[in-house]
């Protein structure tokens, strides 16, 4: 199994570290346009996944193709053919991306650790953990100091693309690593480092996102009464008497 602390710190240490290399700008802005972050904000609001790290999945896998569910890719309104397959088809992007993050593996909307390792390791896993295990050889087999020796991790493209942290190799199917090429797609660490730069209320605070609240109710408090003759203060004088009076001419408080 993967050790998930250690990817967390390791993803934390790279983010340290992490240098872009290719432009990042243009898809940056993309993704903080106002119509794009209320969407992705919607979606936010009803799973506690922060908008940003949905932002970055929904480039990864659907080049923000809003006909491209968030969980592979596939349109939303089909079953979907791909890793998770037989999702949908379903009414809206949104409710196809509360679907990927709710009940698709790793279950993002679960997730209580939105510091930055636990963020970039969530989206490592939203993946896939194959570049985390050694993409040579570590998947469905033993966990031993020889084999990791002989199939170190990777830091991965999915994540990594694009910064100096990266150099080559990529999944380029479910299931199939190629070490000579190189991912052409932008990582997710460096696009969240692109859009905190043009979005200043993007942070990594560790905690977990607040979910929903019911709207506040319209209707004003009803002021207190102010006592008098006819409406006495309870436990008064004349809330005695008026009790007497009610009770011989059989009225109702």
């Amino acid at each position: 199994m993967t050790d998930l602390v250690a990817l967390k710190a390791a993803n934390a240490n790279r983010w340290a570290k992490a240098k872009l290399i290719r432009n990042f700008s243009s898809v940056a802005k993309r993704l903080t346009a106002s119509d794009a972050k209320a969407r992705y904000q919607s979606v936010s609001a009803k799973t506690g996944v922060p908008w940003a790290f949905i932002a970055v999945a929904h480039e990864r896998e659907s080049s923000q193709n809003w006909n491209g569910s968030l969980a592979q890719g596939d349109p939303w309104n089909q079953e979907s053919t791909h890793v998770p397959k037989g999702r949908g088809p379903f009414k809206s992007w949104e409710d196809a991306a509360v679907d990927a993050l709710v009940n698709c593996a790793p279950r993002a909307a679960l997730n209580k650790d939105w510091s930055i390792g636990g963020t970039l390791t969530m989206l490592e896993q939203y993946n896939g953990l194959g570049y985390a295990n050694g993409p040579s050889g570590w998947v469905g087999k033993p966990y031993t100091a020889s084999r990791k020796q002989r199939f170190p991790s990777q830091p991965s493209a999915y994540i990594w693309g694009g910064t100096d942290q990266y150099v080559a190799g990529k999944y380029v199917a479910d299931g199939v690593y190629d070490s000579t090429v190189v991912d052409q797609q932008l990582g997710c660490a460096g696009m969240l480092l692109a859009m905190m730069s043009l979005d200043p209320s993007i942070s990594f605070d560790g905690g977990h996102a607040p979910a929903p609240s019911a709207p506040a109710s319209t209707v004003p408090p009803a002021k207190p009464s102010t006592p008098s003759v006819t409406n006495p203060a309870p436990g008064s004088l004349g809330d005695f008497i008026a009790s007497i009076i009610s009770a011989i001419f059989g009225k109702k408080k």
